[in-house]
């Protein structure tokens, strides 16, 4: 059994991870953490559920979270007028990868509210990211990571 540890962090100008970089026009300076858990894999090849909405993560095949750690999706947000509409795109990298080489799938990333909002009276709005990741069977172990753009057009 080994233990493979897949994280991401999202941000403008988060360091490595799964960080959003350049293209980004979600205000500030932003660093979150997308982090599906410690898993432990084994022969079988499975999945890694780290749901936008903050619900608990779930795994599927040969894959098994490790119950100590706490599952983490990223949160981002921004501010603009009352009414305004922001459409808001992730742009999925692909892959996670370690020092090594090694990679994982990232299937999907996920928003917990539409692509196109509506900013409040509160002048604010936050949103959260998670993500379906693929760990092939006898993974190696490390701490995987990659970037991913998230931009938010204002309209």
């Amino acid at each position: 059994v080994k233990q493979l540890e897949a994280g991401s962090r999202a941000g403008e100008g988060a360091p490595a991870a799964l960080a959003t970089s350049g293209a980004s026009s979600v205000p500030g300076q932003q660093q979150q953490t997308l982090l599906p858990d410690d898993v432990i894999v084994n022969a079988v090849s499975g999945t890694v559920t780290v749901p936008a909405n903050g619900s608990a993560a779930s795994t599927a095949g040969g894959v098994t979270l490790v119950a100590s750690d706490p599952t983490l999706r990223a949160r981002f947000g921004g501010a603009g007028s009352a009414n305004q509409f922001v459409f808001i795109n992730v742009t999925n990298p692909g892959t996670l990868a370690n020092l090594a080489g090694d990679t994982v799938t990232i299937l999907a990333l996920t928003m917990d509210t539409p692509a196109l909002i509506q900013i409040d009276s509160t002048r604010a709005f936050v949103f959260h990211v998670g993500g379906v990741l693929q760990v092939n069977a006898n993974q190696p172990e490390g701490y995987y990571e990659a970037e991913f753009d998230v931009t938010a057009q204002y309209l």
